[in-house]
């Protein structure tokens, strides 16, 4: 049953009410609060703010590890087309069609191999900087937990779900 007392999520927390969900985006992060009957549970505006900035850089991280996949995969595939390049032979003058934008241009072996090798080191500067990224919301994250747990305990879980 639910408290008609309740007018905001993270305002008032009712004995009735065992679990609060924080819709961020698409996914959905569940914060669990496990309210016990002896104790009560006061949430403030400044741990209102803590739980959101949580919530929010959580869903941060989970977007930019999605985003290094797929620059991992890109970085695979450059990888793979310099080796497929370096198997031609040096005496074949083939133009290889390199992509740029929507469009192919065909280019020299040597001229594509060095296109690919400052595409890879492009791409390996920008995963670098995504998890450089990563790392520094995850220190954020940390911070928060400790500030979270000392103050909720166990009523408050800050975990993530597996799925």
């Amino acid at each position: 049953s639910e408290c008609s007392g309740c007018k905001s999520i993270f305002q008032k927390l009712c004995r009735s009410h065992s679990e609060i969900q924080v819709n961020v985006r698409n996914e959905v992060l569940i914060l669990i609060f496990f309210l016990q009957a002896a104790e009560d549970v006061n949430v403030t505006f400044e741990d209102q703010q803590k739980i959101n900035k949580f919530a929010r850089n959580t869903s941060r991280i989970t977007e930019l590890k999605e985003e290094i996949e797929v620059k991992k995969k890109q970085l695979q595939n450059l990888e793979d087309a310099c080796d497929d390049i370096m198997m031609l032979d040096d005496g074949d003058s083939l133009l290889i069609p390199y992509q740029i934008g929507d469009v192919f241009i065909s280019h020299s072996q040597e001229e594509t191999q060095e296109m690919l090798e400052e595409a890879k080191k492009s791409l390996q500067e920008e995963i670098e900087a995504l998890e450089s990224r990563v790392e520094s919301i995850q220190r954020v994250l940390s911070d928060l937990k400790v500030q979270l747990y000392a103050k909720f305990g166990n009523n408050i879980n800050l975990e993530a779900e597996d799925s």
